[in-house]
């Protein structure tokens, strides 16, 4: 029995409206060895099962957040969706290694153009500036966090360049984990959380 080496977690409120995100998840579905999560049609709720996530995320080897930027972030099921499912003792600290070893790739989509992400421009920051949650995140579990795949200005976007940026999504998707630049990138860090710091039940 083939097992999933890929987790897409698809997180876009409104996805039937989407013109890149209904796309990229329509991609996704097409490809072998590919689980992908709608997050907002598998809970609508909000109600995460975090058992049976975590038996999805710990079988892939890659995991996948797709969504659109919002508020310099991810939307908020996707938030909760970390906060409930990469626990203490699972997903960090010195018992919790069950993302260790694995890969974390951001796949995002700005409404705003490139040229917003500038210090001249309106977002006033470089894109890469709103990266180290993801990265520390990454970190945190021992994971390694790949170059991410962003389409900038996607309610503008040309047809031609949606296109384009799927079928590069799609690609990648088929042929990961044969990446020619992840040999270049550093192996998964360490990274040890004192037990005296983690998180108390409140």
């Amino acid at each position: 029995m083939s097992r999933f080496k890929t987790y897409v977690l698809a997180a876009h409120p409104h996805l039937r409206d989407s013109r890149v995100n209904r796309r990229l998840v329509e991609a996704a579905r097409g490809v072998g060895g590919v689980d992908l999560c709608d997050l907002y049609a598998t809970y609508p709720d909000y109600d995460i099962d975090v058992p049976a996530e975590q038996v999805r995320a710990g079988a892939a080897d890659l995991i996948v957040l797709l969504h659109p930027v919002q508020w310099y972030s991810m939307p908020p099921l996707l938030k909760l969706w970390l906060d409930d499912v990469l626990t203490y003792g699972w997903a960090y600290g010195r018992s919790g290694t069950a993302l260790a070893g694995k890969d974390l790739w951001l796949v995002a989509s700005t409404g705003g153009p490139e040229a917003s992400y500038h210090p001249s421009g309106y977002n006033r920051f470089f894109f890469d500036a709103f990266m180290p949650p993801y990265e520390q995140t990454a970190h945190l579990c021992g994971m390694r966090f790949l170059p991410p795949l962003v389409l900038h200005g996607a309610h503008r976007a040309a047809e031609a360049d949606i296109e384009a940026h799927v079928a590069v999504f799609a690609e990648r998707l088929a042929s990961y984990p044969g990446w020619p630049e992840l040999d270049e990138l550093p192996q998964c860090p360490e990274c040890d959380v004192p037990a005296g710091d983690r998180p108390l039940a409140r």
